[in-house]
């Protein structure tokens, strides 16, 4: 009992630690990111780069504006981009589409690397989220109820907010950050808390044990099990060090690694990432369950291309 005490303890003295320095270290990127989207918007200058970037965005039922956190997200991280949108005047709709896309395609340079070392090459692996975020947002859009008409009024608003006065404007931009700051900091020293005593105890293991049935579903091979709950937990970048670990002695099936990296490359950080976005207001139904099923229907697909070219059983 008393060794129990103290793993937990132990668990939880490092989880706070791992929180306040995960905190800072996103707040390092948030700060800037966020005032610099800010002065962007405040300029107008968002409103000039629309003949370049309206095509991309009215793909993705989004304004032109949206462009700007969804580059921020792909090639940096999913913090820099919610950053940028939590002081844009989006909907919770036009948000919602942005949270499925970045939550797949984001990170792509450093998360590309690290799944080309572990067996998939990272222009396939880029090509592949990029893609996979796109057709999800085509296909979720039109369930979304305010789409393209209050996207087509956004840049109304954001002329408004560039004839601000700057001080305002820096007051309105402390407030939204102020607020997402504390939200970052309570989802950061939980849930970092949370896995570092799951960890402590072991529990880890169990975990994985509980949710193999549900590999079946997702067309995976259940020997796949802990690198897959691995990317799940912790995603890509943090993950990555155990995957490419992992997967050295190369006793994975080529076929195997690569229907797991597409999955993991729609699905992972499947807790903290989805949570940020949470915090937001965006529906959880709709941050996990279409990249789930676009998870399931790639896998199952590249499963039969790999039987029908006699590549897997």
């Amino acid at each position: 009992m008393q060794q129990r005490k103290e793993l937990l303890r132990a668990g939880a003295t490092a989880g706070v630690k791992k929180g306040w320095d995960g905190f800072l270290w996103i707040m390092k990127i948030v700060l800037p990111i966020s005032f610099l989207t800010s002065l962007l918007a405040w300029s107008g200058l968002l409103n000039r780069l629309d003949f370049l970037l309206a095509p991309a965005m009215d793909l993705l039922s989004l304004p032109t504006m949206a462009a700007l956190p969804l580059i921020i997200g792909m090639l940096a991280n999913i913090y820099g981009a919610i950053a940028a949108m939590a002081v844009l005047p989006f909907t919770i709709a036009q948000m919602t589409l942005m949270g499925i896309f970045l939550l797949t395609a984001h990170n792509l340079i450093q998360e590309g690397i690290i799944q080309a070392r572990s067996g998939l090459h990272p222009l396939k692996a880029t090509l592949f989220r990029i893609s996979a975020a796109v057709t999800t947002v085509v296909l979720v859009a039109p369930f979304l109820d305010d789409g393209r008409a209050q996207a087509l009024a956004l840049p109304a608003e954001t002329a408004v907010a560039a004839a601000l006065p700057f001080l305002q404007m820096v007051r309105e931009w402390a407030g939204a950050t102020l607020d997402l700051s504390i939200k970052i900091f309570l989802i950061c020293m939980s849930l970092l808390t949370l896995l570092e005593i799951f960890k402590a105890m072991g529990w880890i293991k169990y975990i994985v044990n509980i949710f193999s049935p549900f590999l079946k579903i997702m067309g995976l091979d259940q020997k796949l099990g802990f690198l897959w709950m691995t990317a799940i937990v912790f995603g890509l970048a943090y993950g990555g060090a155990v995957i490419v670990e992992e997967t050295k002695d190369g006793s994975l099936p080529r076929e195997d690694l690569e229907m797991l990296h597409l999955s993991i490359g729609i699905n992972h950080s499947m807790v903290e990432d989805p949570a940020l976005f949470i915090s937001l207001g965006l529906s959880a139904f709709w941050l996990y369950v279409p990249r789930l099923i676009m998870a399931i229907v790639t896998v199952r697909l590249m499963r039969l291309w790999f039987r029908l070219t006699r590549r897997v059983p």
